[in-house]
């Protein structure tokens, strides 16, 4: 049970008005197919809620489980064949949801997504305003990861990570992730009978996810470590997230509901992260890294400073003006990311120099610092 404390930080949290529900695969498909008479009391929640002036946005796995019953796969499919499991999969997934939403008069968009997507700032606002105007229209967007053509560099890791990014993306003001477990534990309840439900976590460490660290089912990607990742990235933005049982009618409604304690609830960070921030956290992923001295990283980490080219000891990686970038310390531990103003070439030349000098070595100045304190992350505020 949760402790008295734990209840009022959840009934503190205003009631919301912009939900993010993430649905994991073990919830809406098993080994004979999709699960449709679950897929329709969820359309029904959502449509129930969405009656009562609340807007929704559904992050649904769940594809490749579909298609892997039509396909002659085995228990460990190659990534051709989750590929192709996925492509099958997703038509019968969307037509499902289709019609379980036609029964209450709401029609669904489809948006599939990889990281490719979301890295490219255009892309990304595009994203936004798409699912701005699917809301205003009335309509419930469906939104899942595109497995036909992602591969690992262009992957979220799985639909955890893109309901939180979507969550920030449409400005949400919860996030929801229901699966087939009732939220995290002091210990493993399969293995320790004694173990207790944790109702509220006010940060997620590294030392939590160390914990928590194992993988998915047979079905999905996502164990609890990928679920405490996904709600740190929401809580950065400044999003709650309850991980909760998604198994039983009424799961959307009670999750929404601050009076009820069930799940876990993980609480935002007290300062919260822009979106141009929360985008070049977890959205970009840094085509090359930049190893600092020691003063450097004390003005970036202690004093919220931008990074000069004085305080670069070391260039490594090819990348463009406006990429993303890693700053790590003297030990490789990268403590900072950020958007470099000159490319890997201009860098290199120009590293541990004076930001006066710039313009004589290149023969042209993007300004003083090569990375920005407006366009730079540090990484240690996140935890």
């Amino acid at each position: 049970m949760a402790t008295e404390s734990q209840k009022h930080a959840r009934a503190a949290l205003p009631r919301p008005t912009h939900v993010v529900i993430k649905i994991g695969s073990t919830l809406l498909a098993d080994e004979s197919g999709l699960l449709r008479a679950r897929i329709k009391w969820f359309a029904r929640e959502i449509a129930e809620l969405r009656a009562s002036g609340l807007a929704l946005t559904l992050v649904s796995s769940g594809a490749i489980a579909a298609g892997r019953s039509h396909l002659d796969i085995g228990e460990s499919p190659s990534i051709p064949e989750r590929q192709a499991a996925a492509a099958v999969g997703q038509i019968h997934l969307m037509a499902a949801w289709e019609a379980a939403f036609r029964r209450h008069d709401l029609q669904v968009a489809q948006i599939l997504l990889d990281a490719e997507d979301l890295a490219n700032r255009h892309r990304y606002l595009n994203a936004s305003h798409a699912l701005d105007t699917l809301h205003a229209q009335g309509i419930v967007p469906i939104v899942n990861e595109n497995d036909t053509v992602s591969v690992d560099e262009l992957k979220f890791g799985d639909n955890d990570q893109l309901s939180a990014i979507v969550a920030s993306l449409v400005s949400a003001d919860l996030l929801v992730v229901l699966s087939d477990v009732d939220g995290l534990y002091t210990s493993n309840p399969r293995e320790n009978p004694e173990a207790t439900r944790i109702g509220v976590v006010r940060r997620v460490d590294s030392s939590l996810l160390a914990r928590t660290r194992g993988g998915g089912s047979a079905l999905g990607t996502g164990g609890m470590e990928s679920k405490l990742r996904a709600a740190r990235k929401a809580a950065t933005a400044g999003i709650p997230t309850l991980i909760a049982d998604g198994r039983t009618r009424g799961a959307i409604a009670r999750a929404i509901d601050p009076a009820i304690d069930e799940g876990t609830l993980v609480l935002p960070v007290g300062d919260r992260l822009g979106r141009r921030k929360h985008w070049i956290a977890f959205s970009v992923k840094p085509r090359g890294h930049l190893t600092l001295d020691d003063g450097a990283v004390r003005a970036v980490v202690e004093r919220g400073r931008s990074l000069l080219p004085s305080g670069i000891a070391d260039v490594a990686g090819a990348f463009d003006a406006g990429d993303c970038v890693s700053l790590l310390d003297s030990g490789g531990r990268e403590i900072a990311r950020g958007l470099s103003s000159y490319g890997s070439r201009e860098t290199a030349a120009i590293r541990g120099r004076r930001s006066s000098e710039v313009e004589k070595i290149l023969g042209y100045a993007m300004g003083a610092a090569v990375v920005h304190r407006n366009d730079l992350v540090v990484l240690d505020e996140l935890e």
